[in-house]
């Protein structure tokens, strides 16, 4: 191992987006719809392949015991985070992702195969509410098997998401957010950024 392998291996899931920029402060507004004056993007860690690499390594550390067959992720962010916890997990372990659907929801749209004992389990960014992991769980169902654990790099979440198997998380910030009426952000006249869209 590298000096700087080791660096990243020792290093705490918020210095990750730290060091990479990717803790932000201001006034945005959420996926969720709620508002938060700290934000978590996820892709300016993810742009530095060492960084992505080192998140699934622990990853694939959590999720091994499950003994997985299929790591599924929601897209977008987990995309690349699927492949290469899949890669680390390695014995032919496959990955696939959950996209949206029109209506709402997410399947497992490419024509990937799943057994009735595929032994899946899920992998996610940021979780906020738990709803991208929710719907990611109902694509799995879909496709005929019950999920056997989740992990996500940062649980951020106000209140419990209960998915009725273990989840894991790498990290945990504390990142207060609002309902938009109730926004202290708005009340005091913050301009609001929307992260991803620009």
């Amino acid at each position: 191992m590298t000096d700087a392998d080791a660096s990243l291996a020792s290093a705490s899931v918020e210095s990750l987006f730290e060091r990479s920029g990717a803790l932000l402060d201001g006034h945005f507004v959420l996926k969720s719809g709620r508002h938060a004056g700290r934000y978590l993007e996820k892709f300016l860690v993810l742009q530095h392949p060492a960084i992505g690499v080192e998140l699934c390594r622990r990853f694939a550390v959590a999720l091994a015991p499950y003994q997985p067959t299929l790591v599924v992720g929601p897209t977008t962010g987990g995309v690349l985070l699927s492949f290469e916890t899949a890669r680390q997990l390695g014995g032919g372990v496959r990955a696939a992702f959950a996209e949206p659907v029109d209506g709402g929801g997410r399947l497992l749209r490419r024509g990937w195969p799943v057994a009735p004992d595929e032994r899946v389990v899920l992998v996610d960014d940021i979780l906020t509410t738990g709803a991208s992991l929710v719907e990611t769980v109902e694509a799995v169902r879909a496709a005929g098997v019950e999920p056997l654990a989740a992990t996500v790099i940062v649980d951020r979440s106000v209140a419990p998401v209960d998915l009725a198997f273990p989840l894991h998380a790498l990290g945990r910030l504390n990142i207060p957010s609002w309902e938009a009426e109730a926004c202290e952000l708005c009340s005091a006249g913050i301009p609001m950024r929307r992260p991803g869209s620009s």
